[in-house]
């Protein structure tokens, strides 16, 4: 299997980043929030959850783990393909990453995006990401960065390897709720709000006659939910569970409207409607860093116990052996798809597999546009 990943000669973990250790904190939601004109003294504010923490985010450590699951997996069968790592906002920074790989000869790059879903932070936003970094490099002539060429890998949202981790692990948080209440349980699936304006064009191209309208992030998070929350009705036997799809860590302005509600708000109705308790599902983050940490285990926490009432958390995906064998089969089968080989894509659900290749203006930011790497509108 020593070429199957050809023509890629190396898959690159690209992810938001994040502080590790208190002195990093400001200077980090200096570089999350850079031209928004936002002052220190509000960022100290803003990053105090992050100093609850000891100033350090968990998500350059379980980036780390999932990179050596990467490796693992791809040694243990036989894929001789390197994996490197960069971020978004923390180091080590994309740029720096794609610098050192053009340097060592790399020249075909896939890219895995640790989002899951349809949407401009988490898909566009790297893509132009990308873009800006591989330009930056081209202008400085960094040695082979004028050959460098990158793709990203299609969404996992609907994956096995995604969706039958988070199966199991919502199992056993159901299990973890004493037995009395555990029968009238109900799910709530968590992802992370986002402004009305992104999910409804989430997913829409610039010229929407080519493909079906917005609204990808709620559809495929709607589907995932419905995977797992059927699955858990056929294991447990309670097949009238209720379940909701939920949001966490809104951080836009009071009068811009965002998707709802918020899991606070929905915890809140669910003891009003005399739920007996409530498991929350973070299905839209792959790992469990500051937003599940914080937004969930310690805000959500305490208002739940606030209410008097039993929760219980699922676990993400994270460095899950099963989640480094999906990714060892995105790799493969888009590698096999560049080669001109038809290859039957591996999902669940009925929603299919998402485009390898955004089409022009794919999940278009609120306002303007930036050059998108990966896509139609990107000439390498």
């Amino acid at each position: 299997m020593s070429d199957a990943h050809a023509p890629y000669d190396a898959l690159l973990l690209l992810s938001f980043g994040g502080p590790e250790g208190p002195e990093d904190v400001v200077p980090f939601l200096e570089n999350v929030t850079r031209g928004r004109g936002i002052p220190k003294e509000r960022l100290a504010e803003v990053g105090q959850h992050y100093f609850l923490f000891g100033g350090v985010s968990p998500i350059n450590a379980q980036n780390r783990e999932l990179l050596a699951a990467l490796r693992a997996d791809f040694a243990d069968h036989g894929l001789d393909l390197p994996v490197h790592w960069g971020n978004r906002n923390w180091a080590p920074y994309l740029v720096d990453t794609l610098r050192e790989m053009a340097a060592d000869g790399h020249r075909r790059v896939l890219v895995l995006a640790t989002s899951a879903y349809a949407n401009y932070s988490g898909c566009r936003q790297y893509r132009e990401n990308l873009a800006a970094a591989l330009t930056a490099l081209r202008e400085e002539g960094a040695p082979g960065a004028a050959e460098l060429r990158v793709d990203k890998l299609r969404l996992f949202y609907n994956h096995p390897g995604f969706v039958e981790p988070m199966i199991e692990s919502t199992l056993a948080a159901l299990e973890s709720l004493p037995e009395t209440v555990r029968a009238g349980a109900r799910l709530a699936f968590t992802t992370h709000s986002i402004p009305d304006v992104l999910a409804d064009t989430s997913g829409a191209p610039a010229d929407p006659a080519r493909s079906t309208p917005g609204g990808a992030y709620v559809a495929q998070h709607r589907e995932v939910a419905r995977l797992i929350a059927t699955a858990v009705a056929e294991a447990t036997g309670v097949v009238d569970r209720p379940w909701e799809l939920v949001y966490q860590s809104r951080s836009g302005a009071p009068h811009i409207p965002w998707l709802e509600p918020d899991i606070c708000d929905h915890l809140e109705a669910e003891q009003a409607a005399g739920a007996a308790a409530v498991v929350m599902v973070p299905i839209g983050f792959v790992s469990d860093h500051m937003e599940v940490k914080y937004d969930l285990d310690t805000q959500a926490r305490e208002k739940a116990d606030e209410l008097g009432l039993p929760v219980a958390r699922a676990a993400t995906v994270g460095a899950d052996p099963r989640f480094a064998a999906a990714v060892r089969d995105l790799v493969l089968e888009r590698a096999a798809r560049e080669r001109g080989e038809r290859v039957g894509p591996c999902t669940l659900g009925a929603l299919g597999a998402s485009h390898d290749v955004c089409p022009v203006g794919c999940c278009p930011a609120a306002r303007g546009a930036a050059p998108a790497a990966a896509g139609e509108d990107w000439i390498n």
